[in-house]
């Protein structure tokens, strides 16, 4: 099987297709890299392919905050332009530049 490129890159906000929440990609597995348990819980008719990238997102939808791991069939470009309110994004960026975050928080920092 051959390695398929992602499509989302580290810093981007994205949405999902089919629920109501945002986020942004903070790390990118080139295929399903969870637990069978996990992937098992997901509808079948709804059920991603393993062999695609799977996002982790700090995403936040109208009511929380959270960690969502997504696979790329289910994820768009967030066009709004907003900044991600959830409290994590601080810690790995340092600020949002045209619809994308870029560099980590501190990292120009010297010890």
């Amino acid at each position: 099987m051959t390695e398929r490129s992602a499509k989302f890159q580290i810093g981007q906000v994205v949405r999902h297709r089919h629920f109501e929440f945002r986020g942004v990609v903070f790390d990118v597995d080139p295929e399903f890299a969870n637990t069978e348990e996990w992937y098992q819980e997901i509808p079948e008719d709804i059920r991603p392919k393993k062999d695609q990238p799977f996002y982790h997102l700090l995403a936040e939808n109208a009511e929380a905050y959270y960690v969502a791991y997504v696979s790329e069939q289910n994820l768009t470009v967030d066009q709004s332009g907003e900044p991600i309110g959830h409290p994590r994004v601080a810690e790995l960026f340092s600020k949002l530049e045209n619809g994308v975050y870029v560099g980590p928080r501190g990292a120009l920092v010297a010890h």
